[in-house]
């Protein structure tokens, strides 16, 4: 069995060293020239029952908890006069929870796993044409040819397989504006400070300005703003960036100004949450090529967790993949349907005009209902 996995972000990377793990042999193609093509963007919150849960059917739990922050599940939400409405404090030192890993960190756990030569580097498909005998036969822009008897596409939002399978459309529901702030202990210590060590958050009305401590010491800092019809270039200006905040506390919007990376604007789009397709033999999809989430925080987790649970299926009898590719989808269908209904929520809910209230109310625990007498 020859497993070609098309894309080398986490599913794909995670499926791989599964696969290699049970003694089947598959080959990552991935469109970058190497590792470090480009900025693998800011940090991930691991989920115990999801992406931890995968790197352990890695046998990579002990690397990751090496890796791995828990102080960074640290969380402050402020609203725009700079007054704190949510502060989560995780416990010192805690792994219980969901600590934070840089996402070019996790990248490399999982490259360095892998056997020299199962990442295929500057390979960008641009065809998978069904073979006769079963398998597809691949072609790259750079006119390399490979087959394969099972095709995954772990490709991304833009998954080049994906319309193999679906003609699923992609919905812009944002658009988040990336900036990031070097040495930020050293440059600008105040702000270090009011980031902390984790994530922060301040909630206005149709829009969120973020940021969030990486390990190195810089701090990525994202806005988010509801979908619009304006071209992206608008948001490359930072003058056009702070005239959004404008009436807003000057410490946050002191993040913006002390940014020393150009804006970096992009569209967040999504598949439909009840996406799903009908089987077919040697081909399916994992992460955001199957199921393309808003970005709060399950996307990576359950790209990872589709890897460990397909590669399961086909380790469990690598004579039938098609029954294991069917086994999974019907599985991954079922699971990530009211996971993404949930992302959409949480989306929608953060762009309101009464975004603040709900996510004090949704980070604010419930008091537990009293023990019901007899």
């Amino acid at each position: 069995m020859r497993v070609a996995i098309v894309g080398g972000g986490m599913g794909g990377l995670t499926l791989a060293r599964i696969l290699h793990r049970h003694g089947i042999d598959a080959v990552v193609y991935e469109r970058d020239a190497s590792r470090s093509a480009r900025p693998q963007g800011g940090s991930l919150d691991l989920h115990p029952e999801s992406g931890q849960r995968a790197l352990a059917e890695a046998g990579l739990a002990g690397g990751f908890r090496s890796a791995a922050r828990p102080e960074g599940e640290e969380h402050r939400i402020l609203d725009p006069a700079g007054r704190t409405l949510v502060h989560h404090r995780p416990s010192p030192g805690s792994f219980s929870g969901r600590p934070e890993i840089d996402r070019s960190v996790l990248r490399d756990l999982l490259l360095d796993s892998l056997p020299g030569g199962t990442v295929a580097w500057q390979r960008q498909l641009v065809a998978a044409t069904p073979r006769s005998v079963g398998g597809f036969e691949l072609t790259f822009a750079d006119g390399h040819r490979a087959g394969c008897d099972v095709l995954v596409g772990a490709d991304g939002a833009r998954s080049v397989v994906r319309p193999l399978l679906t003609d699923a459309r992609l919905s812009h529901v944002a658009t988040v504006v990336e900036l990031g702030i070097s040495d930020a202990e050293r440059r600008h210590p105040d702000i270090a400070e009011l980031v902390g060590p984790g994530n922060f958050w301040c909630i206005g009305v149709n829009r969120v300005l973020s940021a969030q401590r990486l390990g190195d010491g810089s701090i990525r800092v994202g806005i988010s703003l509801r979908a619009d019809d304006r071209p992206l270039a608008h948001y490359r200006s930072r003058r056009a960036l702070l005239d959004l905040f404008d009436g807003w506390h000057p410490r946050l919007t002191a993040l913006v100004e002390a940014s020393d990376s150009p804006p970096l604007p992009r569209r967040i789009e999504t598949m439909p949450t009840d996406a799903r397709w009908a089987h077919r033999p040697g081909l399916t999809l994992v992460g955001d090529a199957a199921h393309l989430m808003p970005p709060v925080g399950e996307g990576a987790n359950q790209a990872m967790l589709d890897a460990a649970e397909l590669a399961a299926a086909l380790a469990a009898d690598p004579t039938d993949p098609d029954a294991a590719i069917r086994a999974y989808e019907e599985a991954m269908f079922a699971r990530i349907q009211p996971i993404a209904e949930m992302c959409a929520r949480v989306q929608a809910m953060m762009l309101s005009p009464t975004a603040a209230d709900d996510i004090v109310r949704f980070f604010t625990p419930r008091p537990a209902e009293p023990a019901s007498a007899g």
